[in-house]
Parts: structure tokens; sequence; C-alpha cells
């Protein structure tokens, strides 16, 4: 998909993700490699039908336990749903959109029948997408919806994003207690990203918008709807890191904190990255070690 400078491409049958986003040229997110097949090298998944840990792959919902797959190597817990390991459809393209379907027919201990859409659309300065999710069986579902985009950080790259509190983390990265926001370093003003530990919690409170801004003078501005939670992954000494807008928390199915969607209801999410060129004389900035 193309309009002026912008470009992006997505690859359906690796998890709807998006392979890459350029401006001129310039990567805005983390590039896939040529011919992968691996949705953690991409440049963005959707998250469905929940976002992040759920431990053990275990829960209830209206009474019922059920188990779902651990799906990512030796880790203890299942992470990001269905879509990011399955096939969607392009069911319409066009030069500066498209839309992706995914379909559930109630297997793989997720047993409620779902439809995903993603809405993907480009304009000059500007990534659009909209991921939805529709209850097609016949009783009401857990749901929970992301995204999950690696932008590329240089020395110089700052982000800020205001938000209430985070959770931090068990060693095997379920939270464990939440803590006032900057409890890790404050977010709140422009601050460097890269760092030399792992960031990988989640920010409540948060208020739909953060801000980075690159050492060569662009600013990327991310907003979302439907987004309850900021989650912040940055690897240790990384040269890109995540921003995931999620609908919920970690492991929010067990803990009261997912939705249920009642037959034929939809949710929905939306994340939109705006791009513009900003002085590249900033003042200095704090930092997150």
């Amino acid at each position: 998909m193309r309009a002026g400078g912008l470009e992006a491409a997505l690859s359906p049958a690796v998890g709807g993700s998006l392979l890459c986003l350029t401006l001129d040229g310039v990567d805005l997110l983390r590039r896939a490699p040529d011919g992968t097949g691996d949705p953690l090298a991409m440049a963005s998944f959707p998250l469905v039908p929940y976002a992040n840990r759920i431990a053990e792959g275990r829960f209830t919902f209206d009474g019922r336990s059920y188990q779902l797959p651990l799906n990512f190597g030796d880790h203890p817990h299942s992470i990001h749903g269905f879509g990011w390991r399955t096939a969607w459809t392009a069911s319409e393209t066009a030069e500066t959109a498209a839309t992706l379907v995914h379909d559930h027919d109630g297997g793989a201990g997720w047993p409620w029948s779902y439809r995903a859409q993603q809405q993907v659309a480009v304009t000059p300065l500007q990534l659009s997408m909209s991921l939805s999710i529709t209850n097609v069986g016949d009783a009401a579902m857990p749901a929970g919806l992301g995204f999950h985009p690696y932008f590329l950080a240089d020395a110089g790259t700052t982000i800020q994003f205001d938000a209430d509190g985070l959770w931090l983390s068990t060693p095997d990265m379920l939270p464990d207690r939440q803590v006032p926001a900057d409890a890790l370093g404050d977010w709140s003003r422009p601050a460097i990203v890269r760092g030399d530990r792992l960031v990988d919690n989640a920010y409540t409170g948060w208020s739909g918008s953060a801000t980075i801004r690159r050492g060569e003078g662009l600013r990327l501005t991310l907003t979302a709807t439907g987004a309850q939670c900021l989650h912040v992954y940055r690897p240790p000494a990384s040269d890109d890191f995540c921003l995931e807008p999620v609908s919920h928390m970690p492991d929010a199915i067990n803990r009261g904190g997912m939705a249920s969607l009642a037959p034929g209801d939809t949710a929905r999410i939306t994340m939109t990255i705006a791009i513009d060129k900003i002085d590249q004389t900033l003042p200095k900035c704090g930092g997150i070690a």
C-alpha cells in the first residue's frame, strides 16, 4: 500500500502481519527479513482473541475450565492468542487500503467461534489499523484485542506517554503488583528508550497517546482507541522496542479484567501511527536505565 512517500506491506499468510512501514524509504518500524515465516520477526502483528499471557494457558469462564496450548516455545504460559499464528485472508485490497479476515471455528482450546477482521489504510503521513472480533457463536465468549508494533530506536530515540500506574512482573512475566507509573522510570516526559535491562510491563490508565522522537528528526505519534493499557516491551540494548495498545492487562481472563462478548456482538481496537518532521536540535532528555 502506498500514499505519497508512505509505504506499508502486509503478509496475510504470516499472522496477518505488517511486514514494513517506510517513509521515503526510511524504515519507521522494524522491517521483516525477506521470506521469513516467523510472525515474531514482523514489523507488527495482531493480538486476538486475547493479548499477552494467560497463566499456564488455563482459565475459567462461565463456570467451566479450559486449557489452551502453550504456544511460545518452552515458555510456561499461552501468549497473544491465535491470530498471530494463523493465516488470514485478504478479502479486499486497494492501493491505499486492505481488509484481512481470520475465522476461528471453535477449536484449539478456545471453544468459541469468532471472526476477526483487520482494516489497514495509509495516507501520505499516517498508518491506520482497526482490529475487530465478532462472536459468531451462540454463547458468550471472553474477548481481548491488541497490536504488537516494533519501533526502531537509535541512540537518541525518546518516548513519552502518560499513565496512572503499571504492573510489576513476576520472573515468568505475569502481573505481580500495581505501582505508580514512574516506578521503573518517568515516561511522562521524553526519555531515552534504550537501556540495559528488560522492560516488559503493562501501564494502566494510559491516555491513549504516545510520542516517539527519533534522533534523525522524525516524530511518530501513536494513538489508540479501545486500549485500556499500553504494554511496553524494551529488550536490553536492543535496536527495537514495542509500544502495544491492548484492551486488557496480561492474564486478565483470570483476574476479572477481560470483556465478555455476547453472540453477534463485536469488539474493536484501533491504532494510528502519524509521522511528521521535528527540529533535530532537541533539549537533553532523561533516560530509563
